[in-house]
């Protein structure tokens, strides 16, 4: 297998923003929302999420769930997934939550990005795979990661990253729970940032199964490759 099977999870409003316009956390997700995260994460090998959620949450969510964590422990998996920042500046505050959670955390970044981990011991791996226009080579890296054991990734956000993967053809199936209010707002984040496709190049979508729990709808589709 050349690259892992990946799935974006992500929660967003009826009207489809993952934020508000100030970029706020989006916590506007039940219980359930957050229990059906929780397992699409504890099914995964690695979670991938770009620095600017990482910012606005300062955490992540790690598998507390004992079921979760007792299926993972019978599959002979490590107890809590890992982590992966994709960042090409990896510009990131080290006093962050998230860096005392007890985790596993790999870096993805460029070259010019390690440089500024060089001498810090907060990742345990940083992987270092770049384009021509020192963006990161998504396609390598998703074989390097599917080469070190991680057949199973969770994509949680933002749009850039999604964006990024969708055009690399990386991604397999996408989650999207709707949730029940409008934030609006032009500069809203929504589940697909970047320069957006045009309708005969759009990535086009097989829905899978639609599940409606009290006010929340959730949506599972699979990419048409």
């Amino acid at each position: 297998m050349n690259q892992p099977h990946t799935t974006v999870v992500l929660a967003m409003s009826a009207d489809g923003k993952i934020a508000d316009a100030k970029g706020s956390p989006a916590r506007f997700g039940s219980p359930a929302d957050k229990a059906h995260l929780e397992k699409q994460i504890a099914s995964s090998d690695g979670v991938l999420f770009g620095a600017g959620t990482l910012r606005a949450y300062g955490t992540t969510l790690s598998v507390s769930n004992p079921h979760l964590l007792k299926q993972r422990e019978q599959q002979s998996k490590p107890l809590q997934p890992v982590q992966i920042v994709c960042s090409a500046s990896a510009a990131i505050d080290t006093k962050l939550r998230f860096f005392s959670q007890p985790i596993p955390r790999w870096l993805l970044t460029t070259a010019s990005g390690a440089q500024k981990w060089q001498l810090n011991s907060e990742f345990e791996r940083i992987l270092v795979f770049e384009t021509s226009k020192v963006e990161i080579d998504w396609v390598a890296a998703f074989a390097q990661l599917a080469q070190l054991g991680l057949a199973r990734l969770a994509v949680l956000g933002g749009g850039k990253l999604v964006a990024s993967l969708l055009r690399a053809n990386l991604i397999d199936e996408l989650w999207l729970t709707v949730c029940p209010l409008i934030l609006g707002g032009a500069s809203a984040p929504t589940p697909v940032e970047g320069a957006g496709f045009l309708p005969d190049l759009a990535p086009r979508l097989e829905l899978l199964a639609v599940q409606q729990v009290e006010e929340e709808v959730f949506l599972h589709y699979r990419l048409q490759h």
